[in-house]
């Protein structure tokens, strides 16, 4: 009898940590943050020109990166 309850606790488990494998799948799958990721860039960086070499923000105004020289796009 006991190895009959220990069988089907065991059973009981799996289901339950199958089923929650599939549900949290479901829901990462779904979430709309999943088609549209974030930009890297911060808020802070509105109205500013980001070099494409190194990454710098820089015045929206420059022609050069003040970073690292290379040529700004806009």
């Amino acid at each position: 009898m006991d190895q009959t309850y220990l069988l089907l606790l065991a059973i009981a488990v799996l289901v339950l940590l199958g089923a929650t494998a599939i549900i949290r799948d479901r829901i990462r799958r779904e979430s709309p943050d999943a088609e549209t990721p974030e930009s890297p860039f911060a808020v802070s960086t509105e109205g500013m020109k980001i070099c494409p070499d190194c990454g710098m923000g820089n015045l929206w105004t420059d022609r050069n990166c003040m970073s690292c020289g290379a040529a700004l796009k806009g």
